[in-house]
């Protein structure tokens, strides 16, 4: 039997706001235990939430990011259930009326095709503390610190039919969210948590089979390997005779396996209410627009900028706008080099392999946008080659200084006099006849292979200073090629 998997994700995104959605204590990450949690978020009685308006601006920006319809009335209710890290027994949340409705996100797939994700709704709601189990032998510690942290809970509806597509959808969601500035995207801190409801069927069959929640899933990498696995212990359940249960399961990454936490609760088990202590949250349009009016260019729209602007394939222009930092980065070095293309190829080529290597973000390249244009900008006059401004940038790297200084200090430019040049050229030619007669009794086609070893010469003689075309074109004139 072929089988059709069908998957949808609830992405949990931390908002990037000062302090907590209904008290004033720190979000700040990393605080000792229990340090950043006031009454409020301990759940004392006597105490009431205030609603922060930086986290509904947050989810305003989401809303209109994605094209949804931003409710100018929502409420937010009590969602019960009792965990060790939820002091109050109950989250704050929302449920029937959130904050932002139905939107859609477009992925592209391996194919190059895009498809269309349904967004069915993204509500605020306050985020649980933690249980700590490594500290505490047989026991269990808490910290509140994250307790009543703002999160966005996105909601897809069930559109991906591979696990592949879960990621694209999941880093797209993940790019929109940092390219707004409403989540820092650190998926390690746990800013970026994606749950992810897998389920099998039949192929051709409607009805969907029963889903499995995967909980917690803070890696792309992971949640590729988790629904796999998934995928898998359905299908294999299934045709063994068994029946699929709905339940919670964790990934264990050491392992690659899912395992059972918990069964899993329908909405009504959660008795959902509207909360007495906050007033319905009603948005303007006039809160709507000065939202609107702050918002960034979105990475579609900047996508399609580059492509026209400055001429980059799809491909370039897609790597180039990954992030809203390389998008800016690339810019920069664009409009300073005045070479879109070859500025391209730097972010994507020396610069990346510099970064990688030294596991930097590109927010903390030691050559920044402006530095990076300029050495640019000195391939395109012809100060120095592609092969010298490679040593220049590793001297920029290590700090030695501007391009112009590395290059001044090292003696690199590059040698156009065409009277040196055509110097070297015959040098090269009367030192190697053997290989000139090769040459030129060799299969045309064979010649342009055959002129490398010539003009390596050449630009071993001139310490790789020698201007490459000029070399090119003076060494095909002179053997005929």
């Amino acid at each position: 039997m072929q089988w059709e998997t069908v998957i949808g994700l609830e992405i949990h995104t931390q908002l990037a706001t000062k302090s907590k959605i209904f008290s004033g204590s720190s979000t700040a990450f990393g605080a000792d235990p229990n340090t950043q949690a006031s009454l409020i978020d301990l759940g004392m009685p006597g105490v009431l939430p205030v609603l922060n308006k930086e986290a509904v601006r947050c989810a305003v920006r989401f809303g209109k990011a994605i094209g949804a319809h931003v409710a100018d009335r929502s409420v937010f209710a009590r969602k019960n259930y009792f965990y060790p890290d939820l002091p109050k027994g109950y989250q704050i949340s929302q449920y029937e009326l959130p904050v932002v409705g139905v939107g859609e996100v477009d992925i592209m797939l391996d194919d190059g095709e895009t498809k269309t994700i349904g967004v069915t709704r993204a509500h605020l709601e306050e985020d649980a503390g933690k249980s700590l189990h490594e500290d505490f032998h047989g026991m269990t510690g808490i910290d509140l610190n994250r307790a009543g942290t703002p999160l966005l809970e996105i909601v897809s509806e069930p559109d991906m039919r591979s696990a592949k597509e879960a990621v694209a959808y999941a880093k797209k969601i993940h790019q929109i969210v940092t390219y707004i500035g409403i989540c820092d995207g650190n998926m390690q801190e746990g800013s970026f948590r994606m749950d992810a409801n897998v389920s099998v069927r039949p192929k051709g069959q409607q009805e969907f089979g029963t889903r499995a929640e995967l909980k917690n899933i803070n890696s792309f990498r992971f949640l590729e390997k988790a629904i796999n696995f998934e995928v898998e212990r359905q299908i294999d359940l299934i045709e063994d005779g068994g029946k699929v249960i709905q339940e919670t399961r964790l990934y264990d990454a050491n392992k690659d396996e899912t395992r059972s936490m918990r069964t899993k609760e329908e909405a009504n088990d959660y008795r959902y209410f509207p909360d007495p202590d906050l007033l319905p949250l009603e948005i303007d349009e006039a809160f709507i627009a000065d939202v609107i009016a702050s918002m960034p260019e979105l990475p579609d729209a900047r996508r399609t900028r580059f492509e026209a602007d400055y001429g980059l394939s799809a491909y370039d222009a897609e790597v180039m706008t990954s992030t809203r930092a390389q998008a800016d980065y690339y810019e920069t070095v664009a409009k300073v080099s005045g070479d879109a293309k070859l500025a391209a190829n730097w972010v994507m080529g020396e610069l990346a392999a510099a970064l990688n290597k030294a596991t930097m973000e590109i927010t903390e390249s030691p050559v920044d946008a402006d530095a990076l244009g300029q050495l640019v900008a000195r391939i395109k006059d012809n100060t120095i080659s592609g092969k010298i401004a490679k040593d220049v940038f590793a001297a920029m790297w290590d700090g030695e200084g501007s391009a112009d200084e590395v290059i001044e200090a090292k003696g690199l430019k590059q040698i156009t006099d065409s009277g040196a040049i055509e110097a070297l050229v015959d040098e090269v030619i009367a030192a190697n006849p053997d290989q000139v007669e090769n040459f030129r009794n060799a299969d045309p086609a064979k010649q342009p292979k055959m002129l490398g070893f010539f003009v390596g010469q050449i630009m071993k003689k001139s310490q790789g200073k020698a201007n490459p075309q000029q070399v090119n074109e003076l060494l095909r004139k002179k053997l005929g090629g």
